[in-house]
């Protein structure tokens, strides 16, 4: 019975080892989330704000559910105080994934995932704060609290052993919001990219549940507005550390800024911060 179980937890550990790595922050990979499984996260992002120089920041409590071993969907709420003097609720959002393709050998696997988001978001499109020090300019918008819209595209991940590669390809459809129209000037259609690199730190050897991943991750994030109005392009690099506690509870922590570009922003450098929970086997 001994022999048993330990062979169980060495092989979930292989699990772990083959799947830490892909948890990236800022954006998914085309694995999803184990089937029959909810996760709660709450995620804080910090902005500086360009047009007063104020600290913005940005709420996003999420639901995550694991409806089979190919498609999951995230619930997302947005509440901030970047476009108004105090935090209020901003509207919210939904997210599918439906993985199409696995490749799996030991110790690696190729994956390739659709997804699909829309967002409903209150929101003005210029700061209703009166701290302005300079004329308020931007033409990056999203589906994260700035406004509604509709978005898709293909993610494709590479785990090589203890590294992961991922890239994404998306198309985003950006729509009025829900008391206000998108201004003239503004972008209607953009193009996002991304590639990601994870790479799992510790434990060099794992031996049970209870020990403590530690994974480190760069990602490439970049955008293209399409339309002849609003048009730019910009593209950042987030480095970021993760901490993963008894293979259900993680810690994210991750930097982003520009590296180049010419698309007028409300901010050019933000931290996040985010706690995330998972629960397994919610059915049984």
């Amino acid at each position: 019975m001994r022999k048993l179980l330990i062979m169980v937890l060495a092989l979930c550990g292989i699990g772990q080892v083959t799947t830490a790595q892909e948890l990236y922050v800022n954006t998914e990979p085309a694995s999803n989330m184990p089937a029959n499984s909810l996760g709660i996260r709450l995620s804080n992002k910090f902005f500086k704000m360009e047009h007063d120089g104020t600290t913005g920041m940005r709420f996003e409590p999420e639901v995550m559910w694991g409806i089979s071993k190919k498609l999951m969907v995230h619930a997302i709420g947005y509440a901030s105080n970047m476009m108004q003097s105090s935090i209020r609720m901003e509207g919210g959002s939904v997210y599918a994934k439906y993985r199409f393709l696995s490749l799996d050998q030991q110790h690696a696997h190729f994956r390739m995932a659709a997804y699909v988001k829309g967002s409903v978001i209150d929101n003005p499109y210029f700061p209703t704060t009166e701290a302005t020090k300079k004329p308020y300019h931007n033409t990056d918008l999203d589906l994260e609290g700035a406004t509604s819209g509709v978005a898709g595209g293909i993610v494709a991940t590479q785990l090589l052993h203890k590294l992961a590669l991922s890239t994404t390809l998306g198309y985003s459809r950006y729509m009025n919001n829900v008391k206000d129209n998108i201004p003239e000037g503004f972008p209607k259609n953009s193009v996002n990219y991304s590639l990601s690199a994870g790479y799992l730190v510790l434990p060099v050897r794992y031996k049970n549940f209870n020990q403590t991943n530690l994974n480190l991750y760069v990602e490439l994030l970049g955008k293209t507005n399409t339309d002849v109005a609003g048009r730019g392009s910009y593209l950042d690099i987030a480095p970021a550390v993760q901490f993963i506690f008894n293979s259900t509870t993680r810690l994210d922590l991750s930097y982003r800024t520009q590296l180049a570009g010419d698309m007028p922003r409300n901010s050019f450098n933000s931290m996040l911060v985010r706690i995330e929970h998972n629960i397994f086997n919610i059915k049984k």
